[in-house]
């Protein structure tokens, strides 16, 4: 069996993955609350979990691996998205208007993930369908000491767990800045939280033993683990920010629920993410969706490669040199993958099997940049079942890549290229105003052989450096010339260069 090595939050230490039962490996994944688009900083979770997700299946089965992600229905910002929209003259009940929107809202999220090539998890729980199991719970822990009742509220009473703050790592007094307590006369210490709170009537709200109410957030997400995985089991992970106070509390309360349970074993926290060296945020204007990147004509491949360019545990910066870059190397695995179609080099494979190597890499604790480095090598050596097996691992569909990448239409006055039309990379139809970068090609090595016997490349730097601001990128070796499109490219650029 392969050695699966990860760094685990709770210990702080990278160790050997030891599945509490190897047919049956469970993970559970924070979702997200969905009352908008997600923006890039929810996407980096989704595929960082989706590679371990890919990789657990690949070691143990895929027959043997549970992956669930929630998404959280019931939530305050939820609430006032559908009040205002109730206030601009949307017509529906305020609970009508709700359901509208968090439908509405997964639909979003799964056709923006699903563009970023994540696999949907085996189950997607919503907090709506699990208020039952939440009751139930809280019930529970009241009656063992760990919560109380008071005004309509049901609290956590955090001095009841003696090990609380042992994944964040964080003192009392930390833990009380960091999380902004709310001061209420109900609670019996400032670090008490909430697990049940009343709703007014025309708020979302369930009948309970503390009277008509909604949960609060990290009980959610203990109750759908706990009724999905059970009391406990392998995985836990999220976005490092979610680390202090949600999954600090929600060990609390699902250890306390319990005799024996103890939750998750293994906690993993991906780093949060910037854009060009900054904080993403509106007041900055850097904060985007994952939607207006792929409306903006960056596909979804181009988004995954680059967050795998970074390892999870480090903080990510997205920046336009590095989106032009991930473009570029995907274009030139698609030609190359073309050209190995055409020449029947995939019949042999029954499989797309990943090389030792690569597997190593994403072993030793997810090491996705090391696998890039290891699939560069591959693309540049023409080691064509390596380079499959590397990209169908990584969550790369390889006819995908070809129709996204290695085909375009180009025509003059466009400025950009529509992909998935049947003109090949390389070529074009002059008599319809398309781009000829074959018959550039040829212009090019032309003159770069006329200058060797003349001795004067003035004319082939100046095609050359046509090309270059034209977005085309020039590949001269010594006995051939290369011309392929890349980031920006722009067609009408080559008007007149014939």
């Amino acid at each position: 069996m392969v050695e699966i090595r990860l760094t685990n939050s709770k210990t702080r230490k990278k160790e050997v993955f030891e599945p509490i039962d190897p047919k049956n490996v469970r993970m559970y994944v924070c979702g997200p609350t969905v009352y908008d688009r997600a923006h890039l900083g929810n996407a980096r979770p989704v595929v960082v979990f989706d590679v371990l997700n890919r990789l657990l299946r690949y070691v143990y089965g895929s027959e043997h691996v549970t992956y669930v992600r929630n998404f959280t229905d019931v939530d305050d910002k939820i609430n006032a998205t559908a009040l205002a929209r109730k206030e601009a003259g949307a017509e529906g009940s305020l609970e009508d208007l709700i359901h509208e929107r968090t439908e509405e809202t997964i639909g979003w999220y799964h056709a923006d993930m699903d563009a970023l090539g994540a696999l949907r998890p085996d189950h997607e729980p919503r907090a709506t369908g699990y208020i039952p199991q939440m009751i139930a719970m809280i019930e529970g822990l009241i009656t063992r000491g760990h919560a109380y009742a008071a005004e309509g509220h049901v609290l956590f009473s955090v001095g009841s767990y003696a090990d609380y703050g042992a994944l964040s790592g964080r003192s009392v007094e930390d833990m009380i800045a960091g999380a902004r307590v709310e001061v209420a006369p109900y609670k019996r210490d400032p670090m008490d939280f909430v697990l049940w709170k009343p709703s007014s009537d025309d708020l979302p709200g369930w009948d309970s033993p503390w009277g008509r109410g909604r949960p609060g957030w990290h009980i959610e997400c203990s109750a759908m683990a706990d009724d999905i995985l059970g009391e406990e089991f392998d995985i836990h992970g999220g976005g490092i920010d979610l680390q202090f106070p949600h999954h600090e509390n929600e060990i609390a309360q699902s250890c306390c629920a319990h005799d024996h349970g103890g939750f998750a074993r293994v906690w993993l926290h991906n780093e949060m993410l910037q854009v060009e060296g900054k904080k993403m945020s509106k007041s900055l204007g850097n904060f985007f969706t994952v939607r207006d990147l792929l409306d903006q004509g960056v596909p979804g491949e181009v988004i995954r490669f680059v967050f795998l360019g970074t390892h999870y545990r480090k903080p990510m910066d997205w920046t336009e040199k590095k989106r032009a870059e991930a473009e570029a190397t995907l274009r030139k695995i698609a030609l190359r993958l073309k050209d190995a179609l055409e020449l029947d080099l995939w019949s042999s494979l029954t499989l797309f099997v990943p090389p030792k190597e690569l597997v190593d890499a994403l072993c030793d604790d997810l090491n996705t940049s090391l696998a890039l480095t290891h699939l560069n090598r591959y693309l540049k050596n023409s080691e064509i079942h390596n380079l499959l097996g590397t990209l169908v691992l990584l969550g790369f569909s390889p006819e995908g890549l070809i129709e996204e990448f290695a085909y375009f239409e180009a025509r003059a006055g466009d400025n950009g290229v529509t992909r998935g039309s049947q003109y090949s990379s390389l070529g074009g139809d002059p008599a319809n105003g398309q781009a000829d970068l074959q018959g550039l090609g040829r212009k090019l090595a032309e003159l770069r052989e006329a200058a060797m016997a003349s001795k004067d490349f003035s004319e082939v730097d100046r095609l050359k450096a046509a090309l270059i601001e034209a977005g085309v990128e020039v590949q001269m070796s010594k006995n051939d010339v290369t011309l392929l499109p890349g980031a920006g490219f722009d067609p009408a650029k080559l008007e007149g260069l014939l």
